[in-house]
């Protein structure tokens, strides 16, 4: 044992080498990420951590923030991270020795035969058995598993890199959660705003029915005016019901994004407000920025960390093991002759793989073939980050300059609907030239709501391809143990 001893602490020593290649994180040229961006964008990076807050919108806020906290995707997302967490303790617990201990009685009776006799007074024989006997033993063996060739800080350095990609993959869940959030309220307040336009519509052709009947019992026009405009207000009519049905959708789908019952939001919502505005500039910075403020790609560069970490793993299985054990042990007929025997063992031994197959070597070749796709993964993550920018910045320029022309469309409609009006009560135009002109107007005026939801949609989506919505400045951590994982 005491030539062991000094082995032992030789291994130690040398339990610093290892083998695999180091992980060297890719540099934004060997990633394929421009200087800047082939669209016109502002260079100047803003923070985006809350920047539904810029909409100027305090009900968007409101459930943006309650969707943050309480939204269900969110809550699985952080269970995950949670699990990455103690993926990470487990792999830790590989650096210290594991410890147990062992504790016995046992007692074992003649039952049949055996024992001896003796003779009472009275001359009678009698058979008094042959007695019992106690057994007291307590036992502690302990074990440790060296990782000569860094097999274990591999293993560590992999679960640590997969525990940060978790928290990327949590950040990236918020932010999805966020915009679905924001993107389904402009919907609700544009449904409201097409709404408000039909019932505007149809209180004008409610008159325009009336002053047809008037005419028509003057004499002054057919029967035909009146028909005309009958069936224009039944069609307006009939436009409503399906806008209340994507109104309740959207308000419905705010109500589960925030973790409650699909009508919850109804009362929240009941009263009709504009569309939101945001800002008119939006500061995306130079392309590398997204690399640093993206969830998606941190999570990818941490999920390559961990492919190439585990490359070392594997290679450690080639190279020889050693583990040592030991034990302590004692066992007496009474508790308090337990101490006065203890007999105790230490081993060690080395393992080398001499021939699998081929096994071994197959699973190195199988995680560098598993670190080539992370990294093709990698650098997809990024081009298509580079993509959702470029696209939501045209996007939102577009939006805009839609928006201007149609609100020009509406007043120009809106002039001509008063005017045709105006010339139908008169008896200078017909009725089938005011029909078009309000249908004209309706249709301008819808187009109008469109075109601003849609600029705030695609607004939405910018700060998203950019990647607001979180602290780009810390990896997300899971949560503090609670009372529910049942650990002490």
């Amino acid at each position: 044992m005491k030539r062991l001893v000094p082995a032992a602490v030789a291994a130690l020593a040398v339990a610093g080498c290892s083998v695999g290649p180091d992980y060297q994180p890719q540099s934004a040229a060997a990633l394929g990420v421009p200087a800047s961006y082939s669209v016109p964008a502002a260079p100047s990076r803003e923070d985006l951590t809350r920047w539904w807050r810029r909409f100027d919108d305090p009900v968007l806020g409101q459930l943006v923030e309650q969707a943050a906290a309480a939204n269900l995707d969110v809550a699985q997302a952080v269970a995950r991270l949670r699990q990455a967490r103690e993926a990470l303790v487990q792999s830790r617990a590989d650096l210290f020795p594991s410890l147990s201990g062992s504790a016995g009685y046992s007692r074992s009776e003649t039952l049949r035969g055996g024992g001896q006799t003796i003779t009472l007074p009275d001359g009678t024989v009698q058979n008094v058995g042959g007695g019992g006997a106690n057994n007291f033993s307590l036992g502690a063996s302990a074990q440790y598993q060296l990782g000569l060739f860094g097999d274990v800080r591999g293993t560590i350095e992999a679960s640590r890199a997969q525990y940060q990609s978790s928290g990327f993959d949590y950040a990236t869940t918020l932010l999805t959660v966020e915009q679905e959030v924001a993107r389904n309220y402009v919907l609700a307040r544009l449904y409201q705003a097409q709404l408000g336009n039909a019932r505007a519509s149809l209180a004008l052709q409610d008159d325009n029915l009336e002053i047809a009947g008037f005419r028509v019992q003057a004499g002054l026009v057919s029967s035909l005016d009146q028909e005309q405009a009958r069936a224009q207000r039944a069609q307006t009519a009939a436009s409503i019901p399906s806008l209340e049905q994507q109104y309740s959708s959207a308000v419905a789908r705010l109500g589960v994004l925030t973790a409650q019952a699909p009508g919850a939001l109804r009362p929240l919502l009941a009263v009709a407000r504009p569309i939101p505005n945001g800002p008119a500039m939006v500061g995306a910075g130079i392309p590398a920025d997204v690399l640093r403020q993206r969830p998606d790609v941190r999570s990818a560069e941490r999920a390559l960390a961990a492919a190439v970490a585990r490359i070392g793993v594997a290679e450690a299985a080639l190279y020889p093991n050693l583990a040592i054990s030991g034990n302590i042990n004692t066992r007496a007929a009474g508790v308090g002759g337990l101490l006065d025997t203890v007999t105790g063992g230490l081993f060690a031994g080395l393992t080398q793989a001499i021939f699998n197959g081929g096994r071994l070597r197959s699973q190195v070749r199988g995680q560098r073939a598993a670190a080539d796709g992370a990294l093709a993964a990698y650098k997809g993550i990024v081009l298509t980050a580079l993509e959702d920018v470029e696209n939501g910045v045209v996007a939102l320029d577009t939006a805009r300059r839609r928006e201007r022309e149609l609100a020009i469309a509406y007043d120009a409609a809106n002039a001509a609907a008063l005017l045709s009006r105006a010339q139908y009560r008169s008896g200078l135009t017909d009725f089938t030239t005011l029909s078009q002109q309000e249908a004209t107007l309706l249709s301008a005026r819808n187009a109008a709501a469109q075109a601003h939801a849609d600029a705030a949609t695609a607004l939405i989506q910018l700060y998203g391809a950019l990647g607001g919505g979180w602290d780009a400045t810390v990896v997300p951590e899971a949560p503090a143990t609670t009372a529910t994982d049942g650990t002490r």
